[in-house]
């Protein structure tokens, strides 16, 4: 089993491009960027899921979902995200391939005269040809295409019937959507990906657990890896500044424990910043970096769209749907479910565009569907409509909610029920703050525009068609201010011809003041954040396009000739996971002298009464440790940041670091050293050298918590040990410190507890072996 991310000791300090996301704009920047032959760091918040690893129980998926309204936790890092707002909320993705891992993938080509709308920059809007460029090469990659109803061992589904019906009732278009999965096993994929058919189960929101689900963990991103952008998960960027040359990127790692110890954030360089991600993403970013420093256009914030998204149900249907995901009860063969979406009522032909809509089809993943019958029969008795009456009718539905209830969400009411996906277009006046440092969405009112009426009207007849009752979106109704939920949030950092009417202009370069068209080199927005309208179904083509118009222009800029062609890839396996690993992080505290350059505690002595700290706050992994505790020469990665006001008034950022534990010393061989070495960058990138030592070894009585939490250090000049000796100095590893750093003590590269408990045990018996053998074997 293999794995595009890198351990994140393996961060350098600088790359050409620094790509933040990895949806449809990160994925496709970070593919576009490395085959121009730059050096492209991808830096994703979330984590790396693989087929087989997304939820598919309901206590599974609950542990992976993160409600963002206040003060966020550093460990609230979850595939599901939910950000709560004022008047409109917002459901996404958080993990390697961005929101693409719990879409439904559809890929639909935007109305012409959303292009062509005055909203957008002139530049765009004159060069249209460029945008269906863009949407060609997004096809390409992407690969959609219909539900093969009747083909293949593929059934015709019963919610595809149900919308057929519907439609022919509302006396509008219907038709199958392209829709961004396989149907058909292959060995390797256009990007050498090995990706097997949809089974049919109906869990794309959740993630696919199949692998047919072609999300951007399926081509762009392989496809950077391929041409070698390197891919970190689990890093927040907090902020953008600028550097001596190019831009200085802030982050925070998560899942390490750095927060326990209150650690300063970290930073990389680059010579190009792409701020790919997402809508909330990229603005919270850019709205944190005008707070350090930047200028940006007024309107950074503003223009913000769920796209006219509202989700509602055909509740109790006269006809079964099968929309219910199987989860645990999926099979090898191909189910009767479908995949999330596969149909459209296109209604988006009508003389006013902004009436327009498209209603779509989905299903109740597997996870969540044991809450699904009893919300259900509450929504349908609170807000329901029932579209059909009569004595036999009522007490068929009756009889069928009595099922559901009984046996469960395949069978009955639940299983009667459709469920719609709306989008359309709402006015796009939200507006996203930062307040206390988090991002607030405020858009009061939102749900009462107009629009939204007709939406329901045409919900109506859609149930009406199928003799079931209309439930609209739990959210909205009087009583809730008809709030509502979008899955498709866009704008935010909107383009526009100048800074007075956009934050980027048509390619995504941001704009370096309040008013005029002068841009910052090299910083560019890339996703769904630069919409300055909706666009009334699926974005994700459309962000795709964009973003793949972008790139083509930005390495055109550079004199960089962009291969699109798969012929003579090499194709790079992924890294292997096979093996388990540990990490921990580690704080140490002390006093550093400059000028001193032979004896540890003077240096200690002297920095103390010159008031010269150091301290140090480290995340140490080994991906195999096995081999770590095995082979006393095999190295472990460090990275983290160290604190000496001495040699620079901001904290380091220490990287390329490595760990030895336990070494024997060759002079003498009662004694064994824990080496830390590690690269020191300041924030103008000056480089420094760290070398550490713990001096184990059994003096006069039982000094193991001495040895064994004291650190002689030695800063050299320049990026390694060849430098000039800058001084030395003694640290020290205080008990509360040492509580904490046992809490951050975990596993990886496992899966369940006792892999858990097996990677820890081995390192906690080979560092409490060698005590016993150093400190207490010896005196006997």
């Amino acid at each position: 089993m293999k794995k595009l991310s890198r351990p994140i000791t393996e961060l350098k300090s600088h790359y050409d491009v620094i790509v933040i996301g990895s949806g449809y704009g990160g994925s496709i920047a970070a593919s576009r960027m490395s085959r121009c032959g730059l050096s492209v760091c991808l830096m994703e918040k979330g984590k790396e899921f693989l087929p087989g690893q997304f939820p598919n129980t309901l206590a599974e998926a609950a542990k992976e979902m993160n409600f963002n309204k206040g003060k966020k936790s550093a460990d609230n890092n979850g595939l599901y995200d939910f950000t709560i707002g004022n008047g409109i909320s917002v459901f996404k993705g958080c993990g390697l391939g961005g929101t693409s891992l719990v879409n439904a993938n559809v890929s639909i080509k935007p109305d012409p005269r959303v292009m062509e709308d005055q909203a957008w920059p002139e530049a765009l809007r004159n060069d249209i040809s460029s945008f269906q460029e863009g949407l060609e090469r997004a096809w390409e990659m992407l690969k959609p295409t219909p539900y093969p109803e009747n083909k293949d061992g593929y059934p015709l589904l019963n919610k595809t019937q149900a919308m057929r019906k519907s439609a022919d009732y509302m006396s509008e278009d219907f038709r199958l959507l392209d829709i961004n999965v396989n149907f058909k096993d292959q060995e390797a994929n256009h990007v050498g990906v090995k990706q097997p058919k949809c089974n049919n189960c109906g869990d794309c929101v959740t993630g696919c657990n199949v692998g047919a689900k072609n999300t951007t963990a399926m081509n762009y991103l392989p496809d950077a890896y391929n041409h070698g952008t390197e891919i970190f998960t689990n890093i927040d960027v907090r902020h953008i500044e600028r550097a001596t040359k190019g831009w200085k990127v802030s982050f925070s790692l998560l899942n390490v424990g750095r927060e326990k110890f209150d650690a300063p954030e970290l930073f990389v360089f680059a010579d190009k910043v792409i701020v790919s991600a997402g809508s909330l993403g990229s603005t919270e970013i850019l709205l944190r970096s005008a707070q350090k420093g930047l200028t940006f256009s007024s309107l950074l914030g503003q223009k913000m769209t769920g796209n006219g998204d509202v989700l509602a149900f055909g509740y109790n249907n006269d006809m079964p749907i099968n929309g219910i995901g199987l989860g645990k009860k999926a099979t090898g063969g191909i189910a009767n479910v479908g995949p999330c979406i596969t149909s459209v009522i296109d209604m988006r032909e009508r003389d006013d565009m902004e009436s327009g809509m498209t209603l779509e089809e989905g299903t109740v993943p597997g996870p969540i569907r044991g809450i699904m019958a009893g919300s259900l029969v509450t929504f349908s008795r609170f807000f329901g409509n029932d579209t059909d009456r009569g004595f036999k009718d009522f007490w068929r539905e009756k009889w069928r909610e009595i099922v559901s209830i009984f046996k469960g969400p395949f069978h009955g009411a639940v299983n009667h029920t459709q469920i719609y996906l709306v989008m359309t277009h709402d006015d796009a006046s939200g507006k996203m703050e930062l307040e206390n440092d988090q991002l607030i969405i405020n858009w009061e009112g939102v749900g009462k525009q107009g629009i939204f009426n007709k939406v329901n009207g045409e919900l109506l007849s859609a149930t009406t068609a199928l003799g079931g009752n209309r439930v609209p979106n739990p959210t909205w109704n009087k009583l809730m201010d008809h709030e509502l939920v979008t899955v498709h949030p866009l704008g935010g950092c909107s383009m526009g011809d100048t800074a007075e009417n956009g934050v980027v202009d048509h390619k995504g370069q941001v704009f370096s003041g309040l008013s005029g068209t002068d841009l910052y080199d090299g910083l560019y927005v890339m996703d769904g954040a630069v919409f300055p309208r909706p666009v009334g179904t699926n974005p994700l083509l459309t962000i795709s396009a964009l973003a793949e118009r972008s790139c083509k222009l930005i390495a055109d800029s550079m004199g960089k000739n962009l291969q699109y062609s798969f012929e003579n890839t090499s194709i790079k396996k992924g890294q292997n996971i096979e093996t388990k690993g540990v990490q921990f992080t580690e704080t140490m505290k002390g006093y550093f002298s400059l000028g001193e350059m032979t004896d540890y505690e003077k240096g200690y002595e002297l920095g103390q009464s010159n008031n010269s700290p150091f301290e140090f706050n480290l995340t140490i992994l080994s991906e195999d440790v096995n081999t770590f505790v095995k082979d006393q020469n095999h190295l472990a990665g460090l990275m983290g940041s160290m604190t000496a006001p001495a040699i620079s008034p901001k904290p380091l950022t220490a990287l390329y670091g490595t760990f030895n534990l336990f070494i024997e010393d060759k002079a003498d061989p009662e004694r064994k050293k824990m080496i830390y070495n590690s690269t020191l960058i300041d924030h103008k990138g000056e480089k420094y050298y760290f070398e550490g030592y713990k001096d184990v070894h059994n003096d006069k009585g039982f000094d193991v918590w001495k040895d064994t939490t004291t650190l002689f250090i030695t800063i050299k000049k320049g990026a390694d040990s060849r430098g000039e000796t800058l001084g030395k100095g003694k640290l020290k590893i205080h008990p509360e410190d040492f509580m904490k750093q046992l809490t951050t003590m975990k596993a990886v590269n496992v899966s369940g507890t006792s892999e858990n408990l097996s990677a820890i045990s081995a390192f906690g018996k080979f560092f409490s072996g060698n005590v016993f053998e150093t400190y207490v074997k010896k005196i006997k």
